[in-house]
């Protein structure tokens, strides 16, 4: 089956011209489903866009909002071996367009917990991990993000089971997102998503101070990923 043209939804707008062009906006729309933002991840993106605070867990990554241009693209490079160049420049930006709800007035306060294994992990090369570090020590100037790093010497803690994030906003229900290997997921469960904040609250008890957590940081930055 053949998909609409942008062709058709003009003709369809000069033939209801009551639903002043909307389906323009749509076909506009729909071609982004495919590109930067799979299908399945689209709720989250919107959640993102609308919260009033963003609280995330990583065990394995740096997260996407906190991501360097670099970075991503290694990243995308390895979980779509053989991808093209101009689809990747379109995964990469649209990771850095996401970035931008933390430029707009009124955005989010967020609070990463990363586990130290993020840190040592190597995405890309040396001086690719040097540069998201060094990223990671610049957003410390912004009032509105704190992170905090799980050192390696809690060992065993609640957060090994897998990454996750919770939006919140003006009105209930919060978002929760879960990673998997496959995709994504968005819940809303009430029951759900108050497990996950609670996990996140003894993972947040777990972690370095804020000033402490950025010194660890730094000195990973130095000593491990030295260019």
């Amino acid at each position: 089956m053949l998909s609409p043209t942008e062709r058709f939804a003009t003709a369809c707008d000069e033939a209801f011209p009551h639903m002043s062009g909307w389906f323009s906006r749509f076909y506009q729309d729909s071609r982004k489903w495919d590109g930067p933002y799979p299908r399945w991840f689209l709720d989250w993106v919107v959640a993102g866009r609308e919260a009033l605070t963003l609280r995330m867990w990583q065990v394995e990554l740096v997260p996407g909002l906190l991501q360097t241009a670099e970075y991503a693209r290694a990243l995308f490079r390895a979980w779509r071996p053989g991808v093209h160049e101009g689809e990747l420049d379109d995964l990469v930006d649209g990771r850095l367009e996401r970035q931008g709800i933390l430029d707009k007035p009124g955005a989010p306060e967020l609070w990463v917990v990363l586990d130290e294994s993020v840190l040592h992990r190597m995405i890309g090369s040396a001086k690719i991990m040097r540069g998201q570090l060094d990223y990671l020590l610049d957003t410390y100037e912004r009032s509105a993000v704190t992170i905090q790093v799980v050192p390696a010497e809690v060992g065993a803690h609640a957060g090994l089971l897998g990454a996750f994030a919770i939006a919140s906003g003006d009105a209930p229900p919060d978002t929760l997102y879960v990673d998997t290997a496959v995709q994504g997921q968005t819940v809303i469960e009430t029951a759900i998503v108050r497990k996950a904040a609670s996990v996140f609250d003894r993972l947040r008890a777990e972690a370095l101070p804020r000033g402490t957590s950025r010194d660890l940081i730094e000195k990973v930055a130095e000593e491990r990923w030295k260019t």
